[in-house]
């Protein structure tokens, strides 16, 4: 079996353009793969077109480590975001042909099952005005959808340090949430690489009092000893999270061994796929890290994560976004169950178990659209817009 054809699609929301490859073969079969490039999608598209005539075409889809050397060490070049995206996505189309070809599951082809059920968080559900009272009937609308556990980034435009108006405002947001959600309802806090350590941790203080699941990526994600700086002083039992803007397993190096976070979250679409995330987690586990991967991907790359998630030990929470934002995304590729009081079951059908509906993608072309957490206003337009946060 040989991949004889590589095309690509793109499908435009408001707030992200999502890329999709798909690979035929000269058997019949075809796999999918997805990523969402933030803000550099025409970059990834040009990666996707010089790779596929040089080691795609004639590639055998069954020899997906050959593939990563191809891309990675062959080249030469040092792999930053648009590379690992597109080998993500290549990658992920290789695993959905050869679970097809041997009519399995991709979980059952990385070492199988080791849950039934797949914890998954909501965002994109506090697309609105940042007031208390918005965001409290936002959150009351994620657990009457059945969820048990949301992540929200209260904070407003601001690098390295807030107003004191402004830390008051994101204290009153989080409370708001909650009271909305009740005490059994896990709260995830979301920094976005925003703060200083010094910041960071008045904040994580400052929010301590209504129970956070985690603190995620306190500061901006180049400097791991500020990280570590950050870790080693939160109140007790409040994880550190971080990973979504590390592209590569080897980066992974210097922060398991300063121990400065307690649970990574690589992008399978950003850190070469599956296979890839796999070997990670497996490196987590040595260090006592939980995996929760992050996702702001549409149904495929959420399908490529949920068959990761069912047979990675150390796996703890799935994000997923697409109950709330852009909902229309199901149509894009569908196939997987739906959140049930919290958690996903497993997905079923062969390979990723989702297939392309080109009507639907067809319907909704690429948006002209800038992701920008630090301008100014930026909350209140893309409330206005419909946006969500990554």
């Amino acid at each position: 079996m040989r991949i004889s054809e590589v095309e690509t699609f793109v499908v435009g929301t408001e707030w992200r353009n999502l890329t999709i490859v798909r690979l035929s073969t000269d058997e019949g079969l075809t796999g999918l793969g997805e990523a969402r490039m933030v803000n550099h999608t025409e970059a990834l598209l040009g990666y996707i077109r010089e790779a596929a005539g040089r080691h795609i075409i004639g590639h055998d889809p069954f020899r997906i480590e050959e593939l990563v050397l191809k891309l990675t060490r062959d080249d030469f070049s040092r792999p930053g975001e648009v590379l690992s995206s597109g080998l993500a996505c290549f990658e992920m189309a290789c695993w959905d042909i050869v679970g097809k070809a041997l009519g399995r599951p991709v979980y059952d082809l990385l070492g199988g099952p080791v849950r039934e059920r797949i914890k998954a968080y909501a965002n994109g559900w506090y697309r609105v005005e940042r007031e208390p009272e918005e965001f409290y009937a936002a959150a009351r609308r994620v657990v009457e959808r059945g969820y048990r556990a949301l992540k929200v980034d209260p904070f407003g435009p601001g690098y390295y340090e807030l107003e004191r108006e402004e830390k008051l405002r994101a204290v009153a947001l989080v409370e708001a949430v909650r009271e909305a959600v009740g005490p059994q309802t896990e709260i995830l806090l979301e920094m976005h690489g925003r703060f200083s350590p010094a910041q960071a941790l008045e904040m994580i203080r400052l929010l301590e009092p209504y129970g956070l699941g985690w603190a995620e990526e306190p500061v901006p994600p180049t400097n791991l000893k500020a990280l570590k700086k950050v870790s080693e002083r939160v109140p007790a039992g409040i994880p550190v999270a971080t990973g979504e803007r590390i592209h590569q397993r080897g980066e992974y190096r210097e922060l398991f061994e300063l121990q400065a976070a307690d649970v990574i979250q690589p992008d399978i679409s950003h850190i070469g796929g599956l296979l890839e995330t796999k070997k990670l987690a497996a490196w987590a586990d040595a260090c006592y890290v939980t995996v929760a991967p992050h996702n702001v991907g549409g149904q495929i790359g959420t399908a490529a994560a949920l068959h990761l998630a069912a047979c990675t030990t150390n796996f703890r929470i799935q994000e997923y976004f697409n109950d709330f934002a852009d909902p229309w995304l199901k149509r894009v590729a569908p196939g997987l169950p739906e959140v049930e009081d919290g958690c996903f079951p497993l997905p079923r059908g062969p390979g990723l178990g989702v297939e392309l509906d080109e009507e639907v993608v067809e319907a909704h072309p690429k948006q002209d659209v800038h992701f920008n957490l630090f301008a100014e206003g930026w909350e209140k337009r893309e409330a206005r817009r419909g946006r969500g946060a990554g």
